[in-house]
């Protein structure tokens, strides 16, 4: 199963691409659709949009795992990101993927077992089960890449629980 997790963003939209065979996880891929604060916010929603449609072109998951927005403070920049996060699904959709939406909490406890563990511990964890040399940065790729791991382990109880 080939996944492309995403931590939405309208600045920084991390993505990541793995592959899971088994119980074991292998990295494609990860990185950043980025916009510049001079664009108007239509336009920097289309280059999100066709930054991921492209990632999709070229990795072509089965599916796609993003996080679910958690926003207690600036109602503006949780607007912003809601608006990217849905292009973000809209991209997926349209290039034929499910996607599986994770809460912070879920893909902390999926990856740490401990749905309050700090960013660090997420890092650390996502660089150990990807058998990577250095925490993926910026920080957002490290993020999409825990959505998808978190999708990985996911599945599978989602799968146990159908059958």
């Amino acid at each position: 199963m080939i996944i492309l997790g995403i931590d939405p963003g309208y600045a920084i939209l991390g993505w990541g691409v793995i592959e899971k065979t088994g119980n074991r996880f292998r990295t494609l891929d990860f990185g950043a659709v980025t916009t510049r604060k001079e664009m108007a916010m239509p336009d920097r929603l289309e280059a999100l949009y066709d930054g991921l449609r492209e990632i999709i072109e070229d990795y072509k998951p089965d599916v796609a795992s993003i996080e679910k927005l958690f926003f207690n403070t600036n109602t503006t920049t949780a607007i912003n990101v809601g608006q990217a996060r849905g292009v973000a699904i809209l991209a997926c959709i349209k290039g034929g993927l499910d996607v599986a939406e994770y809460t912070p909490l879920e893909i902390k406890q999926a990856l740490v077992g401990y749905g309050r563990a700090e960013k660090q511990q997420i890092q650390f964890m996502v660089k150990t089960l990807l058998n990577l040399k250095t925490v993926p940065k910026p920080d957002d790729t490290a993020d999409a890449l825990a959505a998808a791991v978190c999708h990985g382990h996911m599945a599978d109880v989602r799968i146990r629980i159908k059958g």
